[in-house]
């Protein structure tokens, strides 16, 4: 979840959403590789006869220059925090979404409701600009996305899409919205493909910038075909 209520979890990559990328493990053996490198070359410069320790112990006033200093401010690494909303709020009070929508928004258990909220600066506002999706409690299809624009004390709805699996992210000042594509006989969890489309902030609204097509493979998992096998065939009596 990126905020707000839901039931959605990291382990859920179902319609609506983007895949992950599985990057993690080949940055861990670049990152292995590497510190193995930095380490042969040190126990090459303590051992050989041609390395810097030829030339005898460091000068203190070097070893100095060379440290960083405690004192050296920090670089500023930007906002840490946003002002938190309540994306039920927004939706329960937005007058472009119909009152279908609001009357179907519904907690899946307890008080959570299958809504994320994202914050991040889209639009250029002094406040951060927020993304809900709301999806279904079942299979977590998404089924509207809306982007809120903070325009003097209130919540302003700038992008909306009320798609059958739809998802929106903000990477990098970009709006991306993920539509899933099914081709006929498809599984609601395995669709065909996706469509990925970038929006900007253009003046007072938002305007394509790319799109992609993906195509998906028809292996799932361990090689499992996404499509139902067929039922075998009685045996003869």
């Amino acid at each position: 979840m990126h905020g707000g209520g839901g039931t959605s979890g990291d382990d859920r990559y179902g319609t609506g959403r983007r895949r992950p990328r599985r990057t993690a493990k080949a940055a861990s053996i670049t990152a292995v590789a590497g510190l193995v490198a930095v380490g042969l070359s040190m126990a090459a410069c303590s051992t050989g006869g041609t390395g810097s320790r030829d030339e005898g112990a460091a000068r203190v006033d070097e070893t100095a220059a060379a440290a960083p200093s405690p004192s050296s401010p920090a670089a500023p690494s930007g906002p840490q925090s946003a002002e938190r909303v309540d994306p039920i709020a927004l939706l329960k009070a937005d007058p472009k979404i119909g009152e279908r929508l609001k009357d179907d928004l519904k907690p899946c258990v307890a008080d959570a409701y299958p809504v994320d909220a994202s914050y991040g600066n889209l639009t250029g506002s002094a406040a951060p600009d927020v993304v809900v999706n709301v999806m279904t409690c079942g299979d977590a299809v998404g089924i509207g996305t809306y982007v809120y624009r903070k325009q003097s004390d209130r919540y302003e709805n700038v992008f909306m899409a009320e798609d059958a699996a739809v998802y929106a992210t903000i990477d990098r000042g970009d709006l991306v919205v993920t539509k899933q594509v099914y081709a006929k006989g498809d599984p609601v969890a395995y669709p065909s493909g996706e469509d990925v489309i970038t929006y900007r902030w253009s003046g007072n609204r938002f305007t394509q910038h790319d799109w992609v097509h993906n195509d998906y493979s028809r292996a799932v998992g361990d090689g499992e075909a996404a499509v139902e096998p067929a039922p075998s065939e009685p045996s003869p009596s």
